[in-house]
């Protein structure tokens, strides 16, 4: 690896979405969900001595026009919706030759794939990675560098360091301003399906929590913090303690994601004099992730019962709760699960719901070894797989009609007047009600609702659509690629050939391998029972 020295101008680009939007859930809250990897990687570059652009996409802006130009170097954060966008876009920047970097969920889940796009593709990053980037600074038009830490950062720069980049993102809110904050890395659950199943838990220095609790008064008179944890609260008297100790309770407004188990009552006490506003936990499924719920072996009705009245009990302390289930999991199959969720919206009207669909994101968590075995993945460009647009994963019992048929009675019902209505007049307080409400009526609720409707009338109407979705054929859609198209604008013409396609089973096929090409272990010397020796290793 070779060590550049010079000083580079370097532009970030942090894709927020994967298509121009201009809906009032855009407008208004897309530059509050700015990552902050890249606030990161800008403060580390900068660190390092180099000039820095940090562009934040929402969805608003114009990509010809506004993203970083005359820059040598170039990093993309994206998740793998925004993939397809972020591979015309380092075409069109190594077009002009400038090095790209690829960061973030899809350079994780898809490494292989991101290589062919980009000069380098990094998975786990700390400070390290990056400087190893800046020093080679190297093209490579072959195939890209795939690069990767042992294990996440154990520090990260808070708030303070971050400001200047924070801010920036902030400019582009127009009223709600939410300052992203992270205290831990890594999640103590294993759910199959999570990126962050197989990271342990580490927590970050809680001495920089504390100092950015208390700058950030000095910059809002009552700031509003997102915790970008997997999982907020694992240790939660160390966290509390650190609030606490910090600033005054109840002088800062926070949101979490957290799971039921951490929820209890004694916890929700301690949650709202510390001025928690909004939590989002994982329900996932009335058959499974009881540990997370904190229903132990309770399934179907009987966790149903206990998960709502926990979440009503949730809504006597924090005013705002998105419960997030996840559809089409194997052991939800059936109408029964679906039947399960509509009640569940009905028991506890106040909680906002959300439907990821399931998606196997690659290299992302275990399960999807199974599902590729199965060969129940279809190949979906990345452009969709956002857990709304497409469900990768063939349903393991039901067929798809009647899969979108539940669904749409799902949305259809959550989204209806009565049960908008419902959930306005049941949350306590004035944002969260209104919030809620701009939720249902913009893409979330209405939107999908129209686009579940259409899925399911071309499932019966497209014999090639259907033959797609059944994994007849991988010809894409016509319906999809116009999407595409549409979505890309002008950056379409810098698609790479070959992008919307990939092997939706790599990860399968590379653990095969492994362990085709697997050494057989050798024998002692000396060892008459050639049977006995790998029984006793093995064993």
């Amino acid at each position: 690896m070779r060590c550049n020295l010079r000083k580079l101008r370097i532009g970030i680009v942090d894709f927020i979405t994967k298509s121009p939007n201009s809906s009032l859930w855009a407008r208004f809250m897309h530059a509050n969900l700015a990552g902050i990897m890249p606030q990161v990687i800008a403060c580390w570059c900068e660190d390092l001595g180099h000039e820095v652009t940090l562009f934040l996409y929402t969805g608003i802006e114009n990509l010809e026009r506004d993203v970083p130009k005359d820059v040598d170097l170039v990093f993309i954060s994206s998740f793998t919706q925004s993939a397809i966008q972020a591979y015309a876009l380092s075409s069109k920047y190594r077009s002009e030759g400038v090095v790209t970097v690829l960061g973030g969920p899809h350079a994780r889940c898809y490494p292989e794939d991101a290589r062919k796009y980009f000069d380098y593709v990094l998975g786990l990053t700390d400070k390290d990675i990056c400087r190893d980037v800046l020093e080679d600074f190297s093209h490579h038009k072959e195939e890209g560098v795939h690069m990767s830490a042992l294990k996440q950062p154990a520090t990260l720069p808070g708030v303070r360091e971050r400001w200047k980049f924070i801010s920036q993102a902030l400019d582009k809110a127009p009223w709600i301003k939410v300052v992203p904050m992270i205290g831990s890395v890594g999640c103590p659950y294993s759910c199959s399906f999570c990126i962050d199943a197989e990271q342990p838990y580490q927590t970050l220095g809680f001495d920089i929590i504390r100092d950015d609790l208390r700058f950030l008064l000095t910059k809002f008179k009552r700031p509003l913090v997102s915790w970008h944890d997997p999982n907020f609260g694992v240790k939660f008297d160390d966290y509390m303690n650190t609030l606490e100790e910090a600033v005054e309770p109840n002088s800062i407004d926070f949101i979490a994601e957290s799971s039921l188990s951490l929820l209890s009552e004694p916890h929700l006490k301690r949650l709202k004099q510390n001025g928690f506003k909004a939590v989002l936990p994982g329900i996932e499924s009335w058959n499974g992730m009881g540990n997370k719920s904190k229903t132990g072996s309770k399934q179907g009705f009987d966790k149903l019962q206990a998960v709502s009245e926990h979440v009503n009990m949730i809504l006597r302390y924090v005013p705002y709760i998105q419960t997030n289930f996840v559809l089409g999991l194997d052991c939800d199959e059936g109408p029964e699960s679906f039947e399960l969720t509509k009640k569940f919206v009905d028991m506890s009207p106040a909680a906002f719901p959300a439907f990821p669909l399931l998606t196997s994101f690659g290299k992302a968590a275990p399960v999807n070894l199974e599902y590729q075995g199965q060969e129940r993945v279809l190949p979906f460009p990345f452009h969709f797989l956002n857990n709304n647009h497409a469900m990768n994963v063939k349903p393991k019992t039901s067929t798809w009609p009647e899969f979108y048929d539940r669904l749409i009675g799902l949305v259809e019902h959550s989204f209806s007047w009565p049960s908008i209505i419902n959930r306005f007049r049941n949350t306590s307080s004035r944002i969260p009600a209104w919030m809620n409400l701009m939720r249902a009526v913009s893409t979330e609720g209405f939107g999908r609702m129209r686009f579940y409707r259409k899925i399911r009338r071309l499932l019966d109407e497209d014999r090639a659509f259907r033959d797609y979705f059944e994994g007849e054929t991988s010809v894409l859609p016509e319906f999809y690629m116009n999407m595409v198209r549409k979505d890309l604008g002008k950056l379409w013409e810098w698609l790479p050939e070959g992008a919307l396609y990939h092997d939706q089973n790599a990860y399968y096929k590379q653990e095969q391998e492994k362990k085709i090409n697997k050494p057989a272990p050798k024998q002692p010397v000396g060892m008459n029972d050639g049977l006995a020796e790998v029984q006793i290793m093995t064993g």
